[in-house]
C-alpha cells in the first residue's frame, strides 16, 4: 500500500474520481489529516460510507515511532528522536519563537559534509530521508506540541537545519515541500520555509525549483582556507563560486539571503574578516545570523565571549548589512545548532 504522506492532492483526487467520488472528498481528507490532525480514515467526518474501506485498502498512515523526547529546562525547546522503519533514528527540534514553534527538520540520517564544527558530521551519512519521513517529522512534531499545549498552536514554520545537507537530497526535500505547501493541507507559504545549505553548488543551481522559499548559507568565513577547514565541501565549491551563483537568485520583495555565521573563539571574527566580507558581498541583500559556537563532546573549537560577538555584529552593520545574534536554544539537551546526532541512541536501540 502507498503511504498517505507520499500522496500529492492531485493523485488523491484522481483516485477518488476514478472510483466514482468527487475531488471535494479528496480535499476533505487532506484538510482533515493535515490541518485537523486526524490519524486514521475513520476519524475523518463527512465522507461517503463506501469510500472508507476503499481508502484503507489502498493507503496507509505509516506514522514514525517517537523513540525519545527531551525538553529543555532553560527555554522549552523540545527535541524528538524518531525511529524510522529500518530502525535508524533521526532528530527533529521544536524551537520556541515569538509565541509559536519553528520546526527544525532533518533531511538525512547523518551527513556526508563532515563540517568540523558539527556533531552530526561525526556520524557520516547513513542514508537520505524519503519525502514521507520529512513530512512526518513536521506532522508529528506539530501534533506533539498541539497536544502538549491543548491545541493552541499556529502551524509552525520550517527550517531545514537539522541532520543532513538538504540540497544533497533535493528530490525528496522538494517533494516534501510541495506537499506541505498544498492549500487544502498545511498550506505553508514560501516565507514559512527556510532551507540551509553548507554550499552544495549543484543543489543551489536547482534551488529555484523549490518556489521562492527562504535561503540560508552556512557562511562562517570569507576566506577559503578557513572555510575549507570548517566546511570541507568548500574545496570543491569555493566561496566565490557560491556567491556568484547566489547573485543570480531571484528574490521576492523584501526577501533577503540569510548567511549563517558561526562565531568561533579566536578564529573568524576579526577586522580582516569584516573587510573581506565587505569586499565579497558588496551590494547583496544579506542578513547575517551570528551563532556563538555551541560546544559538543570532543569539539575542536571554543565558544567566544559575547562581547566579541556583539563587536562583530556592529562591524557588519557598519558595512551596511543586517545582522542579529541568534539566541542559543536547547543547548542543555544538545538540540542547538550543530549538536544533533542520532548515533548514541541508534546503538542503544540495535
Amino acid at each position: 500500500m502507498k503511504s498517505f504522506f507520499s500522496l500529492p492532492l492531485s493523485q488523491l483526487e484522481s483516485f477518488v474520481i476514478e472510483h466514482g467520488f468527487t475531488k471535494v472528498h479528496a480535499q476533505t481528507i487532506y484538510t482533515q489529516v493535515y490541518k485537523h490532525s486526524k490519524k486514521s480514515f475513520h476519524e475523518i467526518e463527512g465522507l461517503p460510507k463506501k469510500l472508507y474501506p476503499l481508502l484503507e485498502e489502498n493507503f496507509i498512515f505509516d506514522f514514525l515511532e517517537i523513540a525519545k523526547v527531551q525538553e529543555s529546562i532553560d527555554d522549552k525547546t523540545i527535541k524528538l528522536l524518531f525511529k524510522l522503519s529500518d530502525g535508524r533514528t533521526v532528530e527533529t527540534v521544536c524551537v520556541p519563537f515569538q509565541k509559536k514553534y519553528t520546526l527544525c527538520l532533518s533531511s538525512q540520517v547523518g551527513c556526508s559534509m563532515k563540517c568540523s564544527f558539527c556533531f552530526t558530521g561525526t556520524q557520516g551519512l547513513t542514508r537520505s530521508l524519503k519525502e514521507k519521513e520529512i513530512i512526518l517529522q513536521y506532522i508529528q512534531a506539530y501534533n506533539f506540541i498541539k497536544e502538549k499545549f491543548n491545541g493552541h498552536q499556529a502551524a509552525p514554520n520550517i527550517v531545514f537545519m537539522g541532520q543532513g545537507e538538504p540540497l544533497h537530497n533535493i528530490e525528496e526535500v522538494a517533494q516534501a515541500i510541495s506537499i506541505l505547501r498544498i492549500n487544502e493541507g498545511m498550506g505553508l507559504g514560501p516565507r514559512q520555509i527556510t532551507l540551509s545549505t553548507a554550499g552544495y553548488l549543484p543543489g543551489i543551481k536547482r534551488f529555484k525549483e523549490l518556489g521562492s522559499i527562504n535561503f540560508a548559507l552556512s557562511f562562517h568565513s570569507p576566506f577559503n582556507d578557513e572555510r575549507s577547514e570548517l566546511i570541507p565541501l568548500n574545496k570543491a565549491y569555493p566561496i566565490e563560486k557560491l556567491i556568484e551563483e547566489l547573485k543570480g537568485l531571484k528574490l521576492m520583495k523584501r526577501q533577503y539571503l540569510t548567511f549563517e555565521y558561526l562565531v568561533i573563539k579566536d578564529l573568524n571574527h576579526s577586522k580582516k574578516h569584516l573587510e573581506k566580507i565587505g569586499e565579497l558581498l558588496k551590494g547583496m541583500p544579506v542578513i547575517f545570523n551570528l551563532i556563538p559556537f555551541n560546544e559538543f563532546p570532543g569539539a575542536p573549537y571554543k565558544r567566544p565571549l559575547m562581547e566579541s560577538v556583539e563587536e562583530f555584529k556592529v562591524g557588519l552593520m557598519e558595512l551596511g548589512f543586517h545582522a542579529k545574534i541568534r539566541t542559543t536554544k536547547g543547548d542543555d539537551i544538545l538540540a542547538a545548532c550543530g549538536q544533533l546526532t542520532s548515533e548514541e541512541l541508534e546503538e542503544a536501540l540495535c
